[in-house]
């Protein structure tokens, strides 16, 4: 079989063949493995910087002891 002069044939690559793609996902992995820990699905409670502050504008700090106790709590019963 023939081509025409205005056909041009693909270009072979270089090296053959394409090279495996090899991914990675140990890191990601290990970071689904920590989350659960404890329970299926149930994530580490974080104290918000903003509920702090609010707390701390409308109960002079107080509101702040019984955040912090509630978030401790919370981590401290699911094992995390």
């Amino acid at each position: 079989m023939t081509t025409s002069p205005d056909q041009q044939q693909p270009q072979q690559q270089p090296y053959g063949q394409m090279p495996p793609i090899i991914i990675n996902n140990t890191s990601s992995a290990s970071a689904a493995a920590t989350a659960m820990v404890g329970a299926v699905g149930v994530r580490r409670r974080r104290q918000s910087f903003w509920v702090h502050f609010w707390l701390f504008c409308f109960t002079a700090g107080i509101g702040n002891v019984f955040y912090a106790m509630h978030i401790s709590r919370w981590n401290r019963d699911r094992g995390l």
